[in-house]
């Protein structure tokens, strides 16, 4: 259904790796990757710096707070996912800490949007090396997936990777707390609401639990996400998906609130969105690789920019 992928099989040439690949994005938008070669010390020390940063009294995080699209602290309360679907939902059960790309163009107004200048909180100083040696190794991973992506669909490697030259990018924290922190949840209120994601490609690192990831399957409905502590779970977003003339799904999840059982479960998760340059210009694959005729062609950084605006709370 949401089958694991070896990165190290396709680097040496096995053909299987790209049909599987292509089943998996019509399906569900998901699957797992492994054969990545990133460390496991690092997703460890990000997770240990940024618990330290959570545990701060909520006063000290308040000085790095910031809006959805900005880098620093983003509260409880600031954002709901679930409202990119068109519906009115409660926020999502979380905070997280986020950073971007440290790459500016020049252009003022688009660096103010797209590559503002990262907050590192002086409190817990570890944190900022152990992120930029993350978000390195993310980037590496997002880049080879989308030569995967290409390959899959019978294109040159360099398909999509020729628009990220200079890419937009958020790596997001996130920390889903306890139920006997936050309480009960509301009616529809999730620890992330359904929705898909925005981008290309979506790289996560994420720990299991009761209230954790579900994925929307063609046929299935919602599922328990696979999990496998060797592998990223990927997904893909809206501009892929997009990009592929809606060959491929933009994969639909939802995180599950903390659940009655586990009241004292808490998450974290580490959450890559790779996108294309700001002014990348994506035209859909015509069909019969497409699946439609009729999309025009979109640029990146405005078609982001109307998702981002949608999640925001006040």
């Amino acid at each position: 259904m949401i089958p694991t992928i070896d990165l190290a099989t396709w680097r040496a040439g096995d053909p299987a790796v790209g049909p599987a690949v292509d089943s998996a994005l019509q399906r569900a938008g998901f699957l797992l990757a492994a054969g990545h070669g990133v460390d496991d010390t690092l997703r460890a020390d990000v997770r240990a710096a940024a618990r330290r940063f959570f545990a701060l009294p909520v006063e000290v995080k308040q000085r790095y707070a910031v809006r959805i699209g900005g880098r620093g602290w983003l509260a409880p309360g600031v954002e709901a996912n679930g409202n990119v679907e068109g519906a009115e939902t409660p926020p999502d059960l979380k905070e997280s800490f986020a950073v971007g790309p440290e790459t500016p163009t020049g252009d003022a107004a688009v660096d103010a949007v797209w590559f503002p200048p990262n907050v590192w909180p002086a409190e817990v100083p570890e944190l900022q090396a152990a992120v930029q040696r993350y978000v390195a190794a993310m980037t590496a991973v997002s880049r080879e997936l989308l030569e995967l992506c290409a390959d899959a669909l019978g294109l040159p490697r360099d398909a999509l990777t020729a628009l990220a030259d200079h890419p937009t990018w958020t790596f997001n924290i996130n920390r889903y707390p306890p139920l006997t922190e936050v309480g009960e949840p509301a009616p529809g209120q999730f620890r992330i609401g359904a929705h898909t994601d925005f981008g290309t490609v979506t790289v996560l690192d994420r720990e299991p639990g009761a209230g954790g990831l579900q994925v929307d399957v063609d046929g299935t409905g919602w599922t328990d996400a696979p999990y496998d502590p060797a592998a990223f779970t990927v997904n893909i977003g809206d501009l892929l998906a997009h990009w592929t003339g809606l060959r491929w799904r933009s994969g639909r999840h939802r995180v599950l609130p903390p659940q009655p059982d586990a009241p004292h479960e808490e998450l974290i998760s580490l959450v890559f969105f790779f996108e294309l340059d700001h002014d990348a210009l994506v035209t859909p694959l015509a069909p019969p690789l497409g699946r439609q005729a009729d999309l025009s062609p979109v640029v990146s950084a405005p078609f982001l920019k109307e998702r981002l605006d949608a999640i925001s709370v006040g």
